[in-house]
């Protein structure tokens, strides 16, 4: 068995802004909730190699892991997976975004396995991947709209 997550938020704000706040990795632990660091081990064209710290779970445990993010701006979509995948057999996501009325569309696709040694399941991973995503989109959104406010009132002129 496999575990597969799809989920999307609007943001009210213009594409560019979500890409780049979206794809700038050193600035994920103030975008994200649940990462603690982002630590850029190398920079090949398009394709990042990168160590992601999350903060200490309910038991104390610091989760990491490297993974490979692969953008492509024109096409809009981003290709990640783990390079060490700890307690998945594999982990392979997509971002895809799409500029839509009122904002920009951003889609989170996730296919992954659980090792058969690992602490919880597929079925459990995907549920709390699902509930997690829905977090971590919402607040992405409001701090991506909030930027957006900000940028346009410091460009109005004063009368």
């Amino acid at each position: 068995m496999s575990g597969h997550t799809e989920n999307e938020i609007t943001i009210a704000a213009p594409l560019d802004l979500v890409w780049d706040m979206t794809n700038d990795l050193e600035n994920w632990p103030q975008l994200f909730s649940e990462y603690a660091a982002v630590e850029v081990m190398k920079r090949e064209g398009q394709k990042t190699t990168f160590r992601l710290t999350m903060h200490p779970d309910d038991n104390g445990k610091v989760w990491s892991w490297v993974s490979e993010r692969t953008t492509d701006r024109q096409g809009r979509n981003v290709r990640a997976r783990r390079v060490e995948p700890g307690p998945f057999q594999h982990m392979d996501i997509r971002w895809e975004y799409s500029e839509v009325p009122g904002g920009t569309l951003m889609h989170w696709r996730q296919d992954f396995a659980m090792r058969p040694d690992a602490p919880v399941d597929d079925a459990w991973m995907t549920d709390n991947i699902n509930r997690n995503s829905r977090v971590q989109l919402e607040l992405i959104r409001d701090k991506i709209e909030q930027r957006d406010r900000e940028r346009r009132s410091a460009s109005v002129p004063a009368n």
